[in-house]
This record gives structure tokens, sequence and C-alpha cells, in this order.
């Protein structure tokens, strides 16, 4: 039986905490694999706790840096937007 889908924010720190990064390591791990410094370790705190969800720029680079499937992410992201909109 396949996994209960989850939103993103109950993907995200048990992806980052089981490659054992912080979050100020994933928003600099971030910043050096796209180029980009506005993601801050405050942003990925406001991913973490459900009060953002990260767009398909971010979901694209966190897939690379935390080696995790695009279309996982995508689903957790679904999730997380359907969850919101139930609320």
């Amino acid at each position: 039986m396949p996994d209960e889908p989850r939103p993103i924010s109950d993907l995200l720190p048990e992806l980052r905490r089981g490659r054992g990064l912080t979050q100020h390591d994933l928003a600099s791990r971030l910043h050096a694999a796209s180029g980009n410094a506005s993601v801050t370790r405050e942003e990925v705190s406001r991913w973490e706790r459900g009060k953002r969800i990260p767009g398909p720029y971010w979901r694209a680079w966190l897939g690379r840096v935390l080696d995790t499937p695009a279309r996982e992410l995508e689903r957790a992201a679904a999730v997380a937007r359907w969850t919101r909109r139930r609320r």
C-alpha cells in the first residue's frame, strides 16, 4: 500500500534532517546551487511550518539539493494547497 500523501511542510523537515542539515544549511545549499540569494533560513522555516508553500522554482532546486524526485515534491505541494483550501 502506498504511503499516505503528506503536505510539503511535513516532507521537507524529514528530508532535511535525514541528510543531517539545519534550516540554515539547506538555505545555504539552495543559494549555492541556484545562485539566488533570496532564500533564507527564515523562508525554509516558513515552508516547514506550512506558512508558505515553495513555488515551482524552489521546488525544483529543493529536489536537486535534497536528491528527491520532483514528482514527490509536486505532490506534497498539491496536498498542502488542498489542505489549505479545506480550512
